[in-house]
């Protein structure tokens, strides 16, 4: 489910910037535009219409219907100032082919009719302009830049589209990798665990039948149980370890495949030679839970692991280029931080002062 955002105040600013051609017509309300009140009225009323219409269908705000509807408006102010007040208003005509870009191209669906309106729009405009005959220059200059200002806002509409879908994929990835890590772990404790409890239960029933009756018979029931208890503490156990003690090799290769899934462009730079044990399993723990950390709240498009051994200790970076605002350290940094530090280490976290955000382990490297 996508989310509705709220509407940017600056992207109003952005889109009202373009008004500043609207000056030529302006500058004739009262002298060749009459009544000036109607002019300036009319001009105002549809350079207003048209940057809401435009900035809440870049902000995605609304439905396609209303947008449209807004749009029709625009274009009847546009289509009636052009008609009522000759050629030096054929510069709305320009705003309203951009505005049909801005409101449909962002549909996959309409994007044929975005095209035919924008040049049915530009054939419309140098109908005006002939009508009140217009020099040849003036109509071609008005179609021709209603055009190509309308595929501009097309292309840059057409942009925004994908990059607001390529967007919803990646946090659907991200939500996706989350779930099958979840479904993984769920179903391997169930293959451990369902069939031990289900043993367990039945010989605990057996127990409570014979206790009174057959006393010994009950014990050796009662010692079942225990063994079958011990043994399954100890799957537990190796399954456990085989979660957090990964080696380090193995868990870069899935931090790559886990990145790759949520659409992050993963770079590894390895130099270290192969590490001590302990060394080698807490890295893969720093790895995993920095790594889990890009996934799940970075935003980030791009992340560089590098791994390599100076002056007798090995240091493992993991650097972001995310977005996301700073957040109070959470047990899995608080985590990685106290075990590297057990370990003689040192463990820093925080945002690049070029952006984004970078993990940085530093461990020294003891010969037994």
């Amino acid at each position: 489910m996508t989310t509705r955002k709220r509407p940017h105040a600056s992207g109003f600013f952005w889109v009202a910037i373009w008004l500043l051609p609207l000056l030529g017509p302006l500058g004739t309300v009262g002298e060749s535009a009459r009544p000036a009140w109607l002019a300036g009225g009319g001009l105002c009323a549809f350079a207003l219409g048209y940057v809401l219409v435009v900035w809440l269908s870049f902000e995605d705000v609304g439905t396609l219907r209303a947008q449209a509807v807004g749009y029709v408006v625009v274009l009847a102010l546009g289509l009636a100032l052009a008609i009522g007040y000759g050629p030096t208003w054929l510069q709305v005509m320009l705003y309203a082919i951009n505005a049909a870009a801005a409101v449909f191209a962002g549909y996959h669906h309409l994007l044929k009719f975005t095209v035919v309106l924008g040049l049915a729009l530009a054939a419309v405009t140098a109908a005006i302009g002939l009508a009140w005959h217009a020099p040849v220059g003036v109509v071609v200059s008005a179609a021709g830049g209603g055009l190509l200002s309308g595929a501009l806002v097309f292309v840059v509409r057409q942009m925004s589209r994908l990059i607001r879908e390529l967007q919803e994929t990646r946090d659907q990835l991200a939500v996706v990798a989350v779930a099958e890590e979840r479904l993984r772990f769920s179903r391997d404790l169930h293959d451990l665990l369902g069939h031990t409890l289900s043993v367990i239960v039945v010989k605990a029933e057996v127990v409570r039948r014979l206790v009174e009756r057959d006393p010994e018979a009950a014990a050796t029931q009662a010692k079942e149980i225990e063994e079958v208890g011990r043994q399954a503490l100890v799957e537990i156990r190796e399954a456990v370890t085989g979660y957090r003690e990964t080696g380090l090799t193995a868990e870069l290769s899935r931090a790559r495949s886990a990145l790759s899934t949520a659409g992050v462009e993963t770079t590894m730079r390895r130099t270290a030679d192969p590490l001590p044990g302990p060394t080698d399993a807490l890295l893969a723990f720093v790895v995993r839970e920095a790594v889990t950390n890009v996934v799940r709240h970075s935003g980030a498009r791009r992340c560089v692991i590098s791994l390599g051994t100076l002056d007798k200790a090995v240091t493992l970076e993991i650097r972001d280029d995310g977005s996301a605002p700073p957040a109070p350290p959470g047990n899995g940094l608080t985590g990685m931080t106290e075990r590297v530090a057990r370990a003689g280490g040192a463990l820093t976290a925080g945002p690049c002062d070029e952006g984004g955000f970078v993990v940085k382990a530093t461990i020294p490297l003891v010969t037994a």
